[in-house]
């Protein structure tokens, strides 16, 4: 009697080893503590996934139309949809109106604020101060707001000069020109200020000028931040609708933002949605490139722009 009493006050079962009731109870404040991250992350990718694979099921959808388009392909695959885009509308010419208009002006952009960033992080001049305020000041008003200044300018430029006017990609290019400097600009300062003023004297000590300085010794050192601010423009770019859609009007001459969302317009919506689909996958394309060429400056460039403004 008392044998069984002893087995019974232990673990329940004669000589087996007891039972560590403070790993379950470890477990559970585990997860209180950062388990729950990992289901929130879950959830967050998922969430995340969800347009990118209706999109592509819409893509690959035989029938082409948005009722009967579902989360998974259930008609079956066919790439026809890809194959419409090119027959039926101008997509490449987009295409390519894009990639130049975005390249070109991530490239002015990049050489016209890493010159101001220079100027304003090492020259001392009158109206320093105040050029800074006046481009962070501009920011605030949208672009869009001066349109009818705008397109009255360029109704007289086209008339002049028709190779930078309405449905040109040089006319755009300029149009983009007139907001390059800004945000950039107090990004690549910030970057600027970061390095010491010490390696600029040593060049100069040696005999280097100015332009000497910048080119050879300050851009290779600014490399992370010129390629967020060039990340961010050819995005910025690509993706604007507004300004591009009102200059643009002939088929050729259209950005890939203008020339899809025609795409969804009038009566068709429902049945150009397949190529809808398949041109926005293929549109993706050129900015995943671009970022995955420059993850490794992002990063970087973006915490070591912060540090000092």
């Amino acid at each position: 009697m008392t044998t069984l009493t002893g087995a019974t006050a232990g673990d329940g079962v004669a000589g087996s080893p007891p039972v560590d009731r403070s790993a379950g109870r470890r477990r559970k404040r585990g997860f209180a503590r950062v388990g729950w991250r990992h289901v929130v992350a879950v959830l967050a990718v998922l969430f995340s996934l969800f347009p990118i694979v209706f999109v592509l099921s819409a893509a690959l959808n035989p029938l082409g139309t948005l009722s009967s388009t579902s989360l998974l392909p259930t008609g079956g695959v066919s790439f026809g949809n890809f194959g419409e885009l090119f027959e039926r509308t101008a997509f490449e010419w987009w295409f390519l109106n894009s990639l130049l208009i975005a390249g070109l002006a991530s490239f002015a952009s990049i050489a016209l604020s890493a010159l101001a960033a220079y100027a304003f992080s090492r020259m001392r001049f009158r109206g320093r101060r105040v050029g800074l305020l006046s481009l962070l000041l501009i920011q605030m008003f949208p672009q869009f707001l001066a349109i009818v200044a705008i397109f009255l300018i360029f109704t007289t430029v086209t008339d002049l000069w028709p190779a930078v006017g309405f449905n040109t990609p040089w006319g755009l290019f300029l149009l983009y020109m007139g907001g390059a400097l800004g945000v950039n600009t107090w990004l690549m300062k910030g970057f600027f200020d970061t390095l010491p003023r010490e390696l600029d004297e040593s060049a100069t000590m040696d005999g280097a000028t100015h332009a000497q300085v910048f080119v050879r010794i300050m851009l290779p050192l600014v490399a992370p931040i010129i390629a967020v601010t060039g990340l961010l423009a050819f995005i910025g770019t690509i993706n604007e609708f507004l300004m591009a859609n009102v200059f643009l009007t002939d088929a050729e001459s259209k950005t890939l933002a203008v020339g899809m969302f025609g795409l969804l317009q009038g009566d068709e919506r429902n049945n150009n949605f397949g190529i809808f689909a398949a041109g926005t996958l293929l549109t993706a394309i050129p900015t995943v490139l671009v970022f995955q060429l420059l993850q490794r400056y992002i990063v970087s460039g973006l915490t070591a722009g912060a540090v000092k403004g």
